[in-house]
C-alpha cells in the first residue's frame, strides 16, 4: 500500500508530497553537492543542509511520485554552471533547500532536512566518497561508495522500468535563484 509523505519548507509556505517508497536513501559527498550546500547554507535564514560528514542527505523518488501541492511560486532553481544537467531547488520564502533534479533523468532527490525529526528513513549508502580529501574519517554504519555502484544504477533502472521508461518533468519550478556572487 502506498503512503503519501507530506513535507514542507521551514516556514510552511511550500508543501511537497511524495508517494512512498523512495528508490533509495543516500548521502552524497560529491564536490557539486557539497559546494551547492555551502551556497544554500549561506542564504539568509537558511537551515543547515550538510550532515556532519559534509554530505547531503536525500531520499530519491521517482518524478511521477513527487508533486508540489502548495507554494510553487516560491520555488527557484540553482545550477552550479550553465551546462550542468542538475538543478537544485530552493524555497525562497525561507531559503529551505527542497530537492535536486537531474533534469534528463526520471528521479528527484528530496533533501533529508525536509523530514520532521525522527521520521527520515534509515540511510542506506553514502556515494561519491572518492571526491573527499579523507574518506577514511567516515563512519562505517553503511556502505561508503567511492562512486556510484552497480546496485545504485540497478535501482534507478528498475524504477525507470516501473515508470514505463518515461521521464516526467518537475515543471512547477519557474524561476532562478538569485545567489550573491
Amino acid at each position: 500500500m502506498t503512503q503519501t509523505i507530506k513535507l514542507s519548507c521551514a516556514c510552511g509556505a511550500v508543501e511537497m508530497e511524495a508517494d512512498d517508497p523512495p528508490i533509495m536513501s543516500t548521502e552524497c559527498l560529491c564536490t557539486s553537492c557539497r559546494t551547492a550546500a555551502g551556497v544554500f547554507e549561506a542564504l539568509p535564514g537558511a537551515p543547515r543542509l550538510r550532515e556532519t560528514t559534509g554530505g547531503t542527505r536525500t531520499e530519491m523518488y521517482r518524478k511521477d511520485r513527487v508533486r508540489c501541492v502548495k507554494g510553487a511560486d516560491h520555488l527557484r532553481e540553482h545550477r552550479l554552471t550553465a551546462q550542468t544537467k542538475t538543478r537544485r531547488v530552493v524555497a525562497t520564502c525561507c531559503n529551505t533547500p527542497i530537492f535536486l533534479d537531474f533534469t534528463s533523468g526520471h528521479w528527484i532527490d528530496l533533501y533529508g532536512p525536509l523530514w520532521p525529526a525522527g521520521t527520515l528513513p534509515p540511510l542506506q549508502m553514502r556515494t561519491m566518497t572518492g571526491d573527499m580529501d579523507d574518506p577514511s574519517a567516515l563512519p562505517d554504519d553503511v556502505p561508503n561508495l567511492k562512486t556510484h555502484s552497480a546496485g545504485f544504477f540497478l535501482r534507478l533502472i528498475m524504477a525507470w522500468a516501473a515508470m514505463g521508461f518515461r521521464r516526467p518533468r518537475a515543471d512547477y519550478v519557474k524561476g532562478v535563484l538569485d545567489v550573491p556572487a
